[in-house]
């Protein structure tokens, strides 16, 4: 009920605005998708009135060739970022709860999230999270499993 007369307001907000063109509402996109593997066993973590999140880091890694031209291994250089991913979807994530495991070749699609938290030293922190909507096993061992 609330929702429909949101919208409502919306629509006559951008029908009666579209003669200003610094109102019209523009499209965005935020999305991501990580190729990598799982650094830890998922937990659930549920708080008091909210519903039950399924959390877990992953890896990617970059490659790189230092110097010109040449073939050595000794060349190739690598980085590796951790990704903090938290799963809200019910399906997915007692699904993710139940089959990803640390070592799990996955692929997590979703979007950044961006939050501040304060520690128990009461310093305040910030956070980057990759919030999954899809997430494909790739490791032979889970698809035997599913």
């Amino acid at each position: 009920m609330l929702r429909n007369a949101s919208v409502q307001i919306l629509k006559q907000f951008v029908r009666h605005a579209s003669t200003d063109t610094s109102l019209i509402l523009e499209r965005s996109i935020n999305k991501v998708q990580l190729l990598g593997r799982v650094g830890q066993d998922p937990v659930m973590r549920q708080v008091e009135g909210r519903n039950p999140v399924t959390i877990f880091s992953m890896a990617t890694n970059e490659m790189w060739r230092s110097g010109e031209g040449e073939t050595t291994s000794a060349d190739v250089s690598q980085k590796t970022t951790w990704h903090r991913i938290s799963v809200f979807k019910p399906g997915l994530r007692d699904v993710a709860y139940q089959y990803v495991k640390k070592g799990s070749r996955i692929l997590v699609e979703g979007k950044l999230d961006y939050g501040e938290y304060v520690d128990k030293n009461n310093v305040r922190r910030q956070a980057t999270t990759i919030i999954a909507d899809n997430i494909v096993f790739l490791s032979e061992n889970v698809r035997d499993q599913l």
